[in-house]
């Protein structure tokens, strides 16, 4: 599975973005999706994920009520939706593909995009 995220930008705080990834190379539907984050000087950390059909979602805690993953397999895409952004939403977003079952771990996931940037202004 190829993965390539867009979307990012800067953007004040108390705003929106919508970040998309389009996957492409093989069947999505049978992809777990995901959304990482990654600041300066920090580890890469679970932000959200939706399980094979979209009826399925978790969230971190500290976006739960603000982002939304959705998922259009039709058009092989995955897309978080961010409000009320931060400036500690501020990292390099990550949209990764899961065979498996798991969620929460960068370890679970098997295909990566390249991230694109969000950055929050105060």
């Amino acid at each position: 599975v190829q993965l390539q995220a867009f979307g990012g930008g800067l953007v004040q705080a108390g705003g929106y973005l919508r970040l998309s990834c389009a996957a492409s190379g093989r069947t999505f539907s049978n992809y777990a999706m995901g959304w990482f984050r990654q600041a300066p000087g920090k580890e890469r950390e679970f932000v959200a994920a939706t399980n094979l059909s979209g009826g399925v979602k978790r969230y971190a805690d500290s976006v739960k009520g603000r982002f939304t993953i959705s998922r259009d397999n039709a058009k092989n895409t995955v897309y978080l939706q961010m409000s009320s952004l931060k400036p500690e939403d501020t990292a390099v977003y990550y949209c990764a593909a899961n065979f498996g079952p798991g969620y929460y771990s960068s370890a679970e996931y098997d295909y990566w995009g390249q991230g694109t940037q969000v950055t929050v202004s105060s």
